[in-house]
Protein backbone atom coordinates (compact mmCIF):
# COMPACT_ATOMS: atom_id res chain seq x y z
CA UNK A 1 0.00 0.00 0.00
CA UNK A 2 1.41 3.42 -1.32
CA UNK A 3 1.82 6.48 1.39
CA UNK A 4 -0.70 9.35 1.19
CA UNK A 5 -0.13 11.06 3.96
CA UNK A 6 2.69 13.39 2.32
CA UNK A 7 0.47 14.57 -0.22
CA UNK A 8 -1.68 17.59 -0.44
CA UNK A 9 -5.24 17.91 0.03
CA UNK A 10 -5.84 19.03 -3.31
CA UNK A 11 -3.79 16.46 -4.63
CA UNK A 12 -5.65 13.50 -3.02
CA UNK A 13 -9.03 15.39 -4.58
CA UNK A 14 -6.96 14.72 -7.98
CA UNK A 15 -6.74 11.27 -7.30
CA UNK A 16 -9.90 10.97 -5.89
CA UNK A 17 -11.39 12.10 -9.27
CA UNK A 18 -9.80 8.89 -10.93
CA UNK A 19 -11.58 6.62 -8.42
CA UNK A 20 -8.42 6.02 -6.14
CA UNK A 21 -9.70 4.80 -3.07
CA UNK A 22 -7.14 4.82 -0.82
CA UNK A 23 -6.83 8.79 -2.06
CA UNK A 24 -10.40 9.02 -0.26
CA UNK A 25 -9.69 7.08 2.83
CA UNK A 26 -6.90 9.33 3.74
CA UNK A 27 -9.24 12.20 2.93
CA UNK A 28 -12.27 10.93 5.51
CA UNK A 29 -9.34 10.09 7.84
CA UNK A 30 -8.25 13.71 8.12
CA UNK A 31 -10.80 15.74 7.79
CA UNK A 32 -13.71 13.26 9.81
CA UNK A 33 -12.53 14.62 13.10
CA UNK A 34 -12.64 18.12 12.82
CA UNK A 35 -16.01 18.18 10.69
CA UNK A 36 -17.90 15.61 13.19
CA UNK A 37 -17.15 18.16 16.23
CA UNK A 38 -18.09 20.95 13.87
CA UNK A 39 -21.37 19.48 13.05
CA UNK A 40 -22.16 18.48 16.53
CA UNK A 41 -21.76 21.96 17.44
CA UNK A 42 -24.82 22.54 14.63
CA UNK A 43 -27.56 19.59 16.05
CA UNK A 44 -27.28 17.92 19.47
CA UNK A 45 -28.47 14.75 17.84
CA UNK A 46 -25.09 12.35 16.90
CA UNK A 47 -26.92 10.16 14.45
CA UNK A 48 -27.68 13.14 12.16
CA UNK A 49 -24.40 14.63 12.06
CA UNK A 50 -22.68 11.46 11.41
CA UNK A 51 -25.23 10.72 8.33
CA UNK A 52 -24.19 14.41 7.45
CA UNK A 53 -20.72 13.35 7.26
CA UNK A 54 -20.93 10.43 5.65
CA UNK A 55 -23.26 12.01 3.00
CA UNK A 56 -20.13 14.82 2.95
CA UNK A 57 -17.50 12.40 1.77
CA UNK A 58 -20.13 10.23 -0.46
CA UNK A 59 -20.67 13.77 -2.12
CA UNK A 60 -16.77 14.14 -2.43
CA UNK A 61 -16.37 11.07 -3.55
CA UNK A 62 -19.13 11.82 -6.60
CA UNK A 63 -18.00 14.90 -7.31
CA UNK A 64 -14.38 15.24 -6.82
CA UNK A 65 -13.99 18.11 -9.31
CA UNK A 66 -16.39 20.61 -7.83
CA UNK A 67 -13.66 21.72 -6.01
CA UNK A 68 -12.41 24.09 -7.88
CA UNK A 69 -8.78 24.60 -6.47
CA UNK A 70 -9.17 28.88 -5.18
CA UNK A 71 -9.17 28.34 -1.84
CA UNK A 72 -8.87 25.75 1.14
CA UNK A 73 -10.21 21.52 1.19
CA UNK A 74 -11.65 22.10 4.52
CA UNK A 75 -13.46 25.47 3.81
CA UNK A 76 -14.57 23.22 0.79
CA UNK A 77 -15.35 20.23 3.07
CA UNK A 78 -17.40 22.34 5.22
CA UNK A 79 -19.63 23.77 3.05
CA UNK A 80 -20.89 20.67 1.57
CA UNK A 81 -21.26 19.37 5.59
CA UNK A 82 -23.62 21.76 6.75
CA UNK A 83 -25.26 21.58 3.85
CA UNK A 84 -25.52 18.24 4.23
CA UNK A 85 -26.69 18.61 7.54
CA UNK A 86 -29.86 21.34 6.38
CA UNK A 87 -31.25 18.88 3.66
CA UNK A 88 -31.48 16.17 6.27
CA UNK A 89 -33.13 19.06 8.87
CA UNK A 90 -34.93 19.39 6.05
CA UNK A 91 -36.17 15.83 5.69
CA UNK A 92 -37.39 15.48 9.22
CA UNK A 93 -40.78 16.04 10.24
CA UNK A 94 -39.64 17.76 13.64
CA UNK A 95 -36.47 18.81 13.25
CA UNK A 96 -34.59 20.15 16.70
CA UNK A 97 -33.38 23.41 15.70
CA UNK A 98 -30.16 25.12 17.39
CA UNK A 99 -31.99 28.58 17.78
CA UNK A 100 -33.13 26.91 21.98
CA UNK A 101 -29.90 24.95 22.60
CA UNK A 102 -27.39 26.13 24.82
CA UNK A 103 -24.42 25.51 22.19
CA UNK A 104 -21.79 26.50 25.06
CA UNK A 105 -23.08 23.18 26.46
CA UNK A 106 -22.59 21.17 23.64
CA UNK A 107 -18.59 20.94 23.60
CA UNK A 108 -17.40 23.20 25.70
CA UNK A 109 -13.47 22.53 25.33
CA UNK A 110 -13.39 22.70 21.31
CA UNK A 111 -13.40 25.71 19.30
CA UNK A 112 -14.12 25.65 15.86
CA UNK A 113 -11.91 28.12 13.23
CA UNK A 114 -14.36 30.81 14.27
CA UNK A 115 -14.32 30.63 17.38
CA UNK A 116 -10.70 31.00 17.21
CA UNK A 117 -11.22 33.96 15.40
CA UNK A 118 -13.44 35.54 17.73
CA UNK A 119 -11.00 35.23 20.44
CA UNK A 120 -8.20 36.88 18.64
CA UNK A 121 -10.52 39.65 18.25
CA UNK A 122 -12.16 39.63 21.06
CA UNK A 123 -10.21 42.13 23.11
CA UNK A 124 -10.37 44.82 19.78
CA UNK A 125 -13.59 47.29 18.27
CA UNK A 126 -14.54 44.13 16.38
CA UNK A 127 -14.86 41.71 19.98
CA UNK A 128 -16.77 44.40 21.55
CA UNK A 129 -19.44 44.87 18.48
CA UNK A 130 -19.88 41.20 18.78
CA UNK A 131 -20.11 41.03 21.98
CA UNK A 132 -22.71 44.00 22.15
CA UNK A 133 -25.30 41.95 19.78
CA UNK A 134 -28.08 39.43 21.58
CA UNK A 135 -27.23 35.26 21.50
CA UNK A 136 -29.79 36.01 18.80
CA UNK A 137 -28.13 38.00 16.44
CA UNK A 138 -24.70 36.29 16.50
CA UNK A 139 -26.45 32.81 15.78
CA UNK A 140 -27.58 34.34 12.05
CA UNK A 141 -24.10 36.14 11.17
CA UNK A 142 -22.51 32.88 12.54
CA UNK A 143 -25.15 31.09 9.77
CA UNK A 144 -25.01 33.29 7.17
CA UNK A 145 -22.27 35.12 7.29
CA UNK A 146 -19.02 32.39 8.72
CA UNK A 147 -20.88 29.02 7.58
CA UNK A 148 -22.07 30.93 4.38
CA UNK A 149 -25.38 29.76 4.30
CA UNK A 150 -28.47 31.19 1.94
CA UNK A 151 -30.96 33.17 4.61
CA UNK A 152 -33.08 30.04 3.71
CA UNK A 153 -30.49 27.23 5.16
CA UNK A 154 -29.73 29.37 8.18
CA UNK A 155 -33.63 29.27 8.95
CA UNK A 156 -33.94 25.82 8.55
CA UNK A 157 -30.85 25.55 10.84
CA UNK A 158 -32.11 28.02 13.17
CA UNK A 159 -35.33 27.11 13.29
CA UNK A 160 -36.83 30.75 12.72
CA UNK A 161 -38.75 31.86 9.65
CA UNK A 162 -36.35 33.02 6.54
CA UNK A 163 -38.07 36.49 7.02
CA UNK A 164 -36.21 36.71 10.78
CA UNK A 165 -33.35 35.19 9.50
CA UNK A 166 -33.07 38.75 6.93
CA UNK A 167 -34.54 40.78 9.36
CA UNK A 168 -31.37 40.02 11.70
CA UNK A 169 -28.58 39.86 9.40
CA UNK A 170 -29.75 43.85 8.64
CA UNK A 171 -30.07 44.64 12.71
CA UNK A 172 -26.81 43.05 13.49
CA UNK A 173 -24.95 44.73 10.70
CA UNK A 174 -26.30 48.09 11.50
CA UNK A 175 -25.44 46.97 15.26
CA UNK A 176 -21.97 46.07 14.48
CA UNK A 177 -21.75 49.42 12.07
CA UNK A 178 -23.33 51.56 14.77
CA UNK A 179 -20.56 50.28 17.36
CA UNK A 180 -17.94 50.70 15.77
CA UNK A 181 -18.55 53.78 14.26
CA UNK A 182 -19.33 55.29 17.48
CA UNK A 183 -16.04 53.73 19.41
CA UNK A 184 -14.32 55.46 16.00
CA UNK A 185 -15.51 58.80 16.90
CA UNK A 186 -14.88 58.90 20.86
CA UNK A 187 -10.97 58.06 19.94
Amino acid sequence: MRELSGLSDPALLGLVAVRDEAAIREIVERHSPWLLLRLLRKTPDRDLAHEALHDTFVAVWQHPRSFRGDGDVGAWLWGIAIRQLVSRLRKRANPTPIAGLDLSALSPTVRSAEDELLVAVEHGAVGDALRSLSPELRQVLQATVVDGLSTKEAARLLGIPQGTVKSRVRLAKAKLREHLMSREACA
